[in-house]
């Protein structure tokens, strides 16, 4: 596992130096990846890169150091999934995948090593969005209530509710598949 990356690393970059560059996307990718991915993007990883093409040209304007870019580089991701989302809905729907037709044998590759995923977007699942928005930002992103807060427009009190709630929620369900687990081994 790398060291983290420090201040002077981003001071590094905005000397525009490539190691130092290197470093901050690969600290800070990770996130953002998994942060447009929860959210339905169409193309994550296209976006990501979007994100840090922003992100790069501005370094030099940012104000706060690393916790200042982490939060403008999420950001730009919550704005890029925010178009993404409203591109998709002025364009024709594509077909939905029928997981009946699926003739393959054994799971993809990709199941395979994002398998921990699906488990997550299944317990975010049915969270309302401002919810889900919250947990995204708390847990995937690693921001504070005040970054989280700052992005989604609303206040530290509002977030660390809707994060409360989210949260009460989530212990509510696995609560009750643990019970039902537990009927079922009984």
């Amino acid at each position: 596992m790398a060291a983290p990356i420090t201040e002077q690393t981003l001071r590094d970059a905005c000397a525009r130096k490539p190691v130092a560059l290197r470093e901050i996307y690969d600290d800070f990718a990770p996130g953002i990846l998994g942060y447009l991915r929860s959210k339905g993007c169409e193309d994550p990883e296209a976006l990501t890169q979007e994100v840090f093409l922003t992100l790069f040209s501005k370094l030099d304007t940012l104000d706060g150091g690393l916790r200042g870019a982490r939060t403008f580089a999420f950001s730009v991701a919550h704005a890029r999934m925010v178009d993404d989302t409203r591109r998709r809905e002025r364009e024709p729907g594509m077909a939905a995948f029928d997981p009946g037709e699926d003739t393959r044998a054994s799971e993809s590759a990709e199941d395979s090593v994002l398998g921990g995923a699906a488990g997550v977007a299944y317990l975010l699942e049915g969270l309302p969005p401002q919810q889900k928005e919250v947990l995204l930002l708390r847990v995937v992103a690693d921001l504070s209530i005040d970054e989280s807060a700052k992005i989604m427009g609303r206040t530290p009190g509002a977030v660390k509710q809707l994060q409360r709630r989210a949260l009460g929620t989530l212990k509510e369900r696995l609560e009750r598949k643990e019970e039902a687990a537990d009927e079922r081994a009984s």
